[in-house]
């Protein structure tokens, strides 16, 4: 699925790959307990796509940041991280998710892109402003937003993504765009709506949204849904500067 930005950049499903149920069949996750051959076949298929080195990201629910340099070209492992972002030409990022939200970013200023996890606790402790804040600090400064593009790719939506009264409360009190109510009429929560909403927040218009529900496509690895499953990928390669 292209991620709609001015640089090569795709969202995955689990087609196209190899694996056996329940990982079939493009499973990109290396800690969910599938074949760890299989997932090196199917990242392969990935960096073919992607034509060079990608680098797939560890995260952890939170805010942290790692900037990539050259060293990550030749398969150097990751730092445990929800944000990275590069500055490197020829190497491309990689986001992990099942439900989450995929976050990519393109600046045509520096050439710098963001791959970004973000899940409930994420994006309460602030990670759509890290992913801002990394690409502004390469910027070295926040002139011309407008050079900036970021895509939303699939992740649960707001009618099927319950949670209890009180987690709906603490992440709406930093984003209430994310308050919402399932299609049965319980607590849940709208996180691309209120990633959309923090950008916009933040001077930041340029963003392609794909609306695609991970737990109602079965096209897509949804954890809510199937508990034991793959994750699919976010990815975004960085070329240099635009002209």
């Amino acid at each position: 699925m292209d991620a709609g930005l001015p640089v090569r950049a795709f969202f995955t499903d689990r087609n196209g790959g190899a694996g056996d149920k329940p990982y079939d069949t493009l499973n990109l996750a290396s800690h969910v307990g599938d074949d760890p051959s299989v997932v090196a076949i199917n990242r392969g298929v990935v960096e073919e796509s992607a034509g060079g080195a990608v680098v797939f990201m560890k995260p952890a629910h939170g805010v942290g940041v790692a900037r990539l340099d050259e060293s990550y070209l030749d398969g150097r492992e990751p730092p445990t991280a929800d944000v990275l972002l590069t500055t490197v030409e020829g190497l491309s990022l990689a986001t992990l998710a099942a439900d989450c939200v995929p976050l990519l970013a393109h600046d045509a200023q520096t050439g710098a892109v963001v791959a970004a996890h973000i899940g409930r606790e994420g994006l309460r402790l602030g990670v759509v402003d890290a992913a801002v804040a990394a690409i502004v600090d390469v910027r070295h400064g926040w002139a011309r937003p407008q050079s900036v593009t970021f895509s939303v790719g699939p992740a649960i939506c707001g009618k099927c993504y319950e949670v209890s009264s009180q987690v709906r409360a603490e992440v709406a009190a930093r984003h209430p765009l994310a308050m919402s109510t399932t299609g049965w009429g319980t607590p849940a929560l709208d996180l691309p709506r209120a990633v959309v909403g923090r950008l916009a927040e933040l001077g930041f218009d340029r963003v392609v949204r794909h609306r695609h529900c991970t737990f109602e496509d079965r096209r897509l690895f949804s954890y809510r849904r199937d508990h034991v499953t793959g994750r699919q990928a976010g990815v975004v390669s960085c070329e240099g500067p635009l002209p």
